[in-house]
């Protein structure tokens, strides 16, 4: 026991936000209490459905899920805006995990971050209709219509505070552990599997007839290499909508991260290495967590020093 109160942050991040499930394994594997629970987008989403005790379920479905039978957990009702609804699916998708419905009813203190549209202020969500908060929370601009809620209209946290540390501090937080998904940084093991695939000489050439045949290859390889050469000093083909989209809010929250932390930095941060995950690759779920789990067993002996608990070697 610590006499410390310890808070969690899930930051922002799409189907980065998987790492959360890891990262939140890594702590309870290390007997590290979590006390209070705040996050934004799907931060907030897995915030909440660790709250109400069904992270195990959850994971097993999204590993057993790929990745676009999840993203298909969205109405594809296009609204006047022109943008996915999505109330319909959420429901659904957090009611597999969890019977909660409201914040009180959770099993660890919840806060959820939004944002009014119009304002650009932080709205924080802690009562009353669960589903309504995490909706408004996931409102991702450019995806999912912005949610009504008392005469405003909420949109993803994300775009006034990936990582809401100081909505931690202000449920009473001594220790802050934040989870942030921003970082450019490759997996290691990707890069020693990259490094350990050995190069293979090509087989040597027995008979005229293989030297023939090798020959044309190396003559067609010629050409269409020397094709690709002419393609790539064409005009580049300007990317698509969805990637204009992601590239926009990756770039807009590292920033907003960046400026928040130097005014209300984490006592400890968290940051798996998911540089080579794309903001919507819904595929990559097992590697996300283990990165999550890996990222933050790396920061336990520093936990525990803070909650003046004897580290062991």
């Amino acid at each position: 026991m610590t006499p410390y109160k310890v808070g969690l942050v899930l930051g922002s991040g799409s189907s980065r936000g998987w790492a959360h499930i890891g990262a939140i394994e890594a702590l309870q594997d290390a007997d590290v209490p979590i006390h209070v629970v705040t996050g934004c987008s799907v931060g907030a989403f897995v915030g909440a459905i660790f709250a109400s005790g069904g992270l195990e379920q959850l994971k097993k479905y999204v590993i057993d899920m790929d990745g676009e039978s999840m993203f298909s957990f969205s109405d594809l009702t296009f609204i006047r805006s022109g943008l996915l609804d999505g109330d319909k699916k959420l429901r659904e998708l957090f009611c597999m995990h969890s019977d909660k419905k409201t914040f009180d009813e959770l099993e660890i203190p919840l806060k959820v971050v939004a944002a009014d549209m119009h304002s650009g202020d932080q709205v924080v969500l802690d009562s009353g209709d669960l589903l309504k908060a995490l909706r408004a929370s996931l409102s991702f601009p450019g995806l999912f219509s912005p949610v009504s809620y008392k005469n405003r209209w909420l949109i993803d946290g994300a775009v006034v505070d990936p990582v809401p540390v100081g909505v931690a501090r202000a449920m009473g937080a001594d220790i802050v552990i934040a989870v942030n998904l921003d970082s450019a940084l490759i997996s290691r093991k990707r890069h020693q599997k990259a490094e350990a695939i050995p190069e293979i000489p090509p087989p040597p050439v027995r008979n005229e007839f293989l030297t023939n045949l090798a020959a044309r290859y190396d003559a067609v390889e010629k050409k269409i290499r020397n094709r690709l050469e002419r393609q790539k000093k064409k005009k580049p083909k300007p990317p698509g909508t969805r990637q204009v989209i992601n590239a926009a809010i990756q770039l807009m929250q590292e920033r907003i991260t960046r400026v928040n932390f130097a005014v209300n930095p984490p006592d400890i941060l968290i940051t798996p290495r998911l540089g080579d995950l794309k903001m919507l690759d819904y595929d990559q779920v097992e590697h996300a967590i283990e990165e999550g789990y890996i990222a933050t067993r790396s920061k336990i002996n520093d936990i525990k020093m803070l909650m003046g608990c004897t580290v062991k070697n």
